[in-house]
């Protein structure tokens, strides 16, 4: 409150002036909304949201035949693609109809320009959608054919013992935080405790409208630097842990039969907490792909069956993504030299002591909120690596701070 002046002032987070209820709308607050109309208009063309609006009166339509159910498995998929569209629409739909409310109020202002309510509520309405656009925007990025399927994301502890095993543990919980933040659902499929603390690998399914394609920004080594909590002398120490994520695939995605001499298929006891059952038969299973030597583990059902579905379903996803990758490298020999191909290259450093930065070491993104990122808040690494093209390998520009 400015007491001289006798009215409250509005300040955003950088303590820029945002309103004083003495000055009317702005002439740039007016070239903004018009900015942000031009924006929504581009992002509904770009999206293509009306042909999107007519597949799913398409879709629907099918839905209503009295022998749509008599094939559950194209039926489940001809559901999930009507939902899927429906999430991108209905999201650009809503922001629409909300810029169109705040033309509709900037017209009130400059019809009644004494009435400061009005003019503070369309200003504060403006900042909101202006920073609501840019997620949108971000969003749109997200193109490529798999993006808006389940994301399958593992943590390995990398060398060190204790100190990687804890920081592998503290990735997993910032990941379901960050996940149940944007409102995905999440299921703990593999989950395997540390000797001493923390956990040595844990594979997680995220679920929800583009979950791998944000998800896929965090593919590579994760570097924390502390004061280790484990020496008694205090020291700093520095530990590593991989994130690989790759897309959940359907059968009907990819063609993909894997013969059965390629597999070893091996069952054992769940680990960890359990019911009566789930730690007392071998319900757990482990499935080696022997051409590759991908291994993947499940043990969050009570069946070994469903257990083995749903080690097979990631074993093929896996599979895919080696083979994407191979593709990748292969075109990169043409390209230029990119750096080490896959997620083997540190991404992002985590400094907790002496000073605090979390710094992503392929975009420049960095933050000294070291709490908040470790709540889940990834989003501006996640949004500021879509923007900056999606690179895969750290930029050498970029330098390393302890």
């Amino acid at each position: 409150m400015d007491e001289n002046a006798g009215f409250m002032l509005i300040y955003q987070k950088d303590w820029t002036l945002l309103y004083d209820p003495n000055i009317m709308i702005l002439p740039e607050d007016k070239t903004r909304l018009q900015e942000l109309i031009k924006r929504t208009n581009h992002l509904w063309k770009f999206l293509e949201c009306d042909e999107k609006k007519a597949k799913i009166a398409e879709l629907e339509q099918e839905m209503t035949a009295p022998a749509f159910w008599d094939d559950q498995a194209q039926a489940r998929k001809v559901g999930s693609e009507n939902n899927r569209l429906k999430q991108t629409v209905s999201k650009v739909e809503n922001f629409r109809s909300k810029v169109e409310d705040l033309e509709a109020l900037c017209e009130l202002c400059e019809e009644d320009e004494e009435e400061e309510e009005m003019s503070k509520e369309f200003v504060v309405s403006l900042e909101a959608l202006l920073s609501k656009i840019e997620d949108l925007e971000v969003a749109s990025f997200l193109n490529e054919p798999f993006d808006a399927r389940p994301a399958l994301l593992s943590i390995h502890a990398g060398a060190g013992g204790t100190e990687s095993c804890d920081w592998a543990d503290m990735l997993m919980r910032m990941y379901i935080r960050w996940a149940e933040r944007r409102g995905y659902d999440v299921e703990m499929q593999d989950l395997q405790p540390g000797e001493e603390a923390g956990i040595s690998r844990c594979s997680i399914r995220i679920d929800g409208l583009n979950a791998y394609g944000y998800a896929k920004a965090e593919r590579g080594v994760h570097r924390l630097v502390r004061i280790s909590p484990f020496d008694s002398n205090k020291r700093r120490h520095t530990s590593f842990c991989s994130v690989d994520v790759i897309a959940e695939v359907e059968d009907d995605d990819i063609n993909m039969d894997i013969p059965d001499d390629d597999l070893r298929i091996d069952t054992y006891r769940s680990s960890g907490k359990g019911g009566q059952h789930v730690n007392k038969t071998d319900s757990a299973v482990r499935l080696t792909h022997i051409p590759t030597n991908i291994v993947v583990q499940c043990q969050n059902q009570r069946s070994q069956l469903k257990n083995k579905q749903t080690a097979m379903k990631v074993l093929k996803s896996r599979i895919y993504e080696k083979q994407q990758d191979e593709k990748r490298a292969e075109m990169e020999k043409f390209y230029g030299d990119k750096g080490e191909m896959g997620w083997g290259n540190q991404i992002r450093s985590y400094v907790f002591q002496p000073y605090q930065m979390v710094k992503d070491l392929r975009t420049g993104v960095e933050t000294s909120g070291v709490q908040a990122v470790m709540d889940g808040e990834l989003d501006p690494f996640v949004n500021g690596w879509l923007r900056a093209g999606c690179p895969r390998q750290r930029n050498k520009e970029i330098q390393v701070e302890d």
